[in-house]
């Protein structure tokens, strides 16, 4: 573990404009997090390229963008209702509370009388405080008069938005298994216990497919979404297949209406986290919703003869948990010069801003005007940044922090040669390039 590279991190990301506490200006509202400017680029960059490899470049998987208030028959379908709760566990001695699984994630054989504080290190008697079950799930009421209100709830994960509208989406499309169903949305979950910045939040984003097979073809599918995921992080985002394991889980882990699951966990500062999650959910909940709403949920195929209700294998991405998981494998610290420069190494495809553009000095009018219009320029092919606020290794150093791949420096020189120096981030190299090529130097650079 290195929580001291954590902290540095959740620094970066104040500093410079990734991730601010909720409300912070009030204080702040706990495990709720606000994107800045630099931090919906990166979030936007990562969606963009999940929704553009399933649902844009896919012949198999559709798009959706269900409701976040969803009604009670939903989530008595699901399970919800009955089974979405957390053990938790008070400490008397300095009133903090727990859940049982952070107690015992070591223990192993049946419960045991006695546990530690993780925060005071007091014996928690587990016959004096006794473990209470808590409902995770955001409940509000809808409607004009108290008395005719009724009950609604904040969706707890994005699926069930998925599978309420599996039938309208065969019947519009005319989908033929085996065909999914993609979602990228705000889930809202009220988590007792959040820790390690954006990892564990009481609102967050997902990236889900809800990918429909016939009951016998499921464990092939189950097997190939736990590769195609893990090695979409690796070809798409630049993340190291050294920092990334997979874990299949238990029987005793699994959940009511899986048949397996798989996580794709990430070597975060805090050690190995679930990333994502992969798992076959059988026809439990197409099954569940049609058994409660009496309609009739079930796929008919006209080449086979056969009416079944398919089953459902889920990979299920947290969009926060991949921007964090981006950070973390990009944070480096290196000695230049005999000074430390830190540098987000993110992959240029999602780095936030792909140039930044500097005038050598700021006082030069027409070194100014020739960078504003050189930025001009390449900011409608590349997100580009300009800035002229310090002295150009402040400059160099800012950009390094927030993971721009390149900068453009317009100096003395280029108002005689017409030319600029182009700065590496990574291996801080220099070219120098002819105004006019630009364009065709970057495409060459972000083709690679």
């Amino acid at each position: 573990m290195d929580k001291d590279k954590l902290s540095k991190i959740v620094s970066l990301c104040k500093r410079r404009g990734f991730v601010f506490l909720s409300c912070g200006l009030y204080g702040g509202l706990g495990a709720v997090w606000d994107y800045g400017p630099l931090g919906v680029m990166l979030k936007k960059n990562i969606k963009d390229i999940w929704w553009k490899t399933y649902v844009e470049q896919r012949t198999d998987i559709v798009g959706l963008d269900a409701s976040i208030l969803m009604s009670e028959p939903v989530f008595l379908a699901s399970g919800h209702l009955k089974g979405f709760t957390d053990d938790l566990v008070d400490c008397k001695s300095c009133k903090k509370r727990f859940k049982l699984e952070q107690l015992v994630e070591k223990e192993t054989g049946p419960l045991p009388e006695k546990l530690s504080c993780p925060e005071c290190g007091a014996v928690i008697s587990l016959k004096d405080t006794p473990v209470r079950k808590f409902n995770l799930m955001l409940k509000t009421y809808l409607g004009v008069v108290d008395d005719d209100k009724k009950p609604a709830y904040l969706r707890p994960e994005t699926a069930q938005g998925i599978f309420t509208n599996f039938g309208n989406v065969l019947n519009s499309l005319h989908k033929k298994v085996p065909f999914g169903i993609a979602q990228i949305g705000k889930a809202f979950r009220n988590e007792i216990t959040t820790k390690s910045f954006i990892f564990r939040t009481r609102e967050f984003e997902q990236m889900e497919i809800e990918f429909f097979t016939h009951p016998q073809e499921s464990d092939k599918w189950y097997e190939y979404w736990i590769e195609e995921r893990k090695n979409w992080y690796i070809e798409k985002l630049g993340i190291s297949k050294n920092d990334l394991r997979l874990r299949a889980h238990r029987k005793d882990e699994l959940a009511h209406y899986a048949k397996a699951c798989s996580d794709i966990e990430f070597n975060f500062p805090f050690g190995w986290k679930e990333l994502e999650g992969i798992a076959n959910r059988r026809d439990f909940d197409l099954k569940s919703h049609s058994d409660l709403s009496k309609k009739d949920l079930s796929f008919f195929s006209p080449l086979t003869n056969e009416k079944f209700i398919p089953y459902v294998i889920e990979p299920s991405a947290g969009v926060d948990r991949t921007v964090l998981a981006v950070l973390s494998g990009a944070y480096f610290e290196e000695e230049v010069n005999g000074k430390i420069r830190v540098v987000l190494k993110i992959d240029k495809r999602i780095a936030p801003y792909k140039i930044a553009v500097f005038p050598l000095l700021k006082n030069r009018g027409e070194l100014v005007e020739k960078a504003r219009k050189i930025h001009s320029e390449l900011n409608r092919e590349f997100i580009s940044v300009y800035d002229d606020t310090a002295a150009i290794g402040k400059l160099y150093r800012r950009q390094d922090e927030v993971g721009t791949p390149f900068c453009v420096t317009v100096d003395v020189e280029s108002l005689s040669d017409n030319k600029v120096t182009v700065r590496s981030r990574d291996s801080m190299d220099q070219d120098r390039v002819e105004v006019g090529a630009l364009s065709g130097y970057f495409k060459d650079k972000f083709s690679d």
